[in-house]
């Protein structure tokens, strides 16, 4: 090629490269961004069952045996002896009863019976059986062993000479019981001593969970007395006139 076609070559290819339109290399496309949110993690589903508790080891107490009071063996009669200097032996298991004989301190007795309710035996005598208190005797024993005799066979000597009494009422209010009777005149010359009483109220009750013989004596024609709940056996009781020959009666009390 001339050198002159040359020259007109050189700036024609020139021209046509600045005249062209520049294409940039392909910009890799933007990264995409990242969520600022912190996500909790869920925890796994729950049972909706409670587990029941599991209970803490114990260690089981011993039970202590039962026990039971061992019965006081039955006799038919104790041997005892009287310390007091002169004892009073009476047709009643108490001491308001009629006086039937002294017994002398020293004198050996047989004892065969007891009440079931008080502190009185009963005394077997060459004529006549007879009651008399253990505080004043010292007993080969338990009395309590001694079969209950009274009111049977033990009975109270009747008098032929006057009525029964008659109950009018036995009233109660709370634990007080009051009973009163029709009066029995006595005569002055059937009194055995000044001061003995007309009338026996005897009364088989409870108190404080004990079942209680009590002989009450009066002159009057009513009398009250407490009687608790609490008892095994029914409570009941009865009047007896009282004179120097025996006893009238007796007259049962409707109890209350």
């Amino acid at each position: 090629m001339s050198p002159k076609i040359l020259r007109l070559i050189v700036p024609l290819i020139v021209l046509t490269f600045a005249c062209a339109p520049f294409t940039s290399s392909p910009v890799p496309p933007a990264p995409a961004a990242v969520s600022t949110v912190t996500q909790t993690p869920v925890p796994p589903p729950v049972s909706s069952e409670t587990p029941s508790p599991i209970p803490p080891t114990e260690t089981a107490s011993p039970v202590p045996p039962t026990v039971t009071a061992s019965p006081i063996p039955a006799v038919d009669s104790l041997a005892a002896v009287v310390t007091a200097d002169r004892l009073s032996c009476r047709y009643g298991p108490g001491a308001e009863y009629l006086y039937l004989y002294g017994l002398r301190e020293g004198l050996k007795l047989k004892l065969i019976g007891q009440t079931g309710g008080n502190n009185w035996v009963w005394v077997e005598g060459t004529k006549n059986n007879c009651w008399v208190n253990i505080n004043f005797l010292n007993i080969d024993g338990d009395f309590k062993a001694l079969p209950i005799v009274y009111p049977d066979p033990a009975g109270l000597p009747i008098t032929p000479y006057y009525p029964p009494t008659t109950v009018l009422s036995a009233t109660r209010d709370g634990n007080t019981v009051t009973v009163t009777w029709l009066a029995v005149p006595i005569s002055p010359g059937d009194y055995e001593k000044e001061n003995m009483f007309n009338y026996i109220v005897e009364v088989w009750r409870c108190e404080g969970g004990q079942f209680i013989f009590d002989p009450l004596p009066t002159n009057w024609s009513t009398i009250s007395f407490v009687d608790e709940p609490g008892c095994a056996q029914p409570s009941h009781g009865r009047v007896f006139v009282q004179e120097k020959h025996g006893f009238a009666g007796p007259a049962e009390i409707p109890w209350p």
